[in-house]
């Protein structure tokens, strides 16, 4: 059987508003895509343009989002391997193998997988899903800001940057602010 290797990311743990979005993607062995990276280290340009790219190249590619109220439930990390989770188990084809960036493993996987630190920097199938993540998150905050632009989330991505904090103690927390991060928790007991 031929293996099919997936690379697996994730964008969004740190801010205080909106999803996690974690990313599966298998690239195809003779579809080459030039100038992935690590998307922290990409532009948006640049994170846009590799977008459609990737998704019409890759073998299979997956997006999940784990929304706010799953967030405040099981907390942050259990957010991300859950994400993570279910991404790799609807690939289609199936992964044989996961690569994953970080060094926590999600239980339940529906393949072998090997957490590799920083691998959005060295694996080219994890570079891909760190790209499809951000860009796929960025553009949820994109969207959100459009019926919250109180908050700047179009700037901020909902971050917790002077700003985005400001606007908090301002407004007060939005349906989509992480009620379980301390930030928010803060703002919600002087409401």
């Amino acid at each position: 059987m031929k293996r099919l290797i997936a690379g697996v990311d994730e964008a969004g743990c740190g801010p205080l508003a909106g999803p996690v979005v974690v990313a599966a993607v298998i690239l195809h062995p003779r579809r080459r895509i030039d100038g992935l990276d690590d998307s922290k280290k990409l532009s948006a340009a640049r994170r846009e343009a590799l977008y459609p790219l990737i998704v019409r190249r890759a073998l299979a590619w997956r997006i999940e989002f784990v929304h706010v109220d799953e967030i405040d439930a099981i907390n942050i990390l259990q957010a991300r391997l859950t994400g993570m989770r279910r991404a790799l188990c609807a690939l289609a084809p199936a992964a044989t193998h996961a690569r994953i960036d970080g060094n926590r493993l999600p239980t339940g996987l529906p393949c072998q997988a090997e957490a590799i630190v920083g691998g959005d920097g060295v694996e080219p199938a994890i570079m891909a899903a760190s790209i499809l993540a951000k860009v796929a998150r960025d553009r949820a905050m994109v969207e959100l800001h459009s019926q919250f632009p109180q908050y700047g989330f179009d700037q901020h991505k909902g971050y917790p940057s002077p700003h985005h904090l400001a606007a908090l103690r301002e407004h007060g927390p939005c349906p989509h602010h992480r009620r379980s991060f301390s930030p928010v928790q803060q703002q919600l007991l002087f409401a």
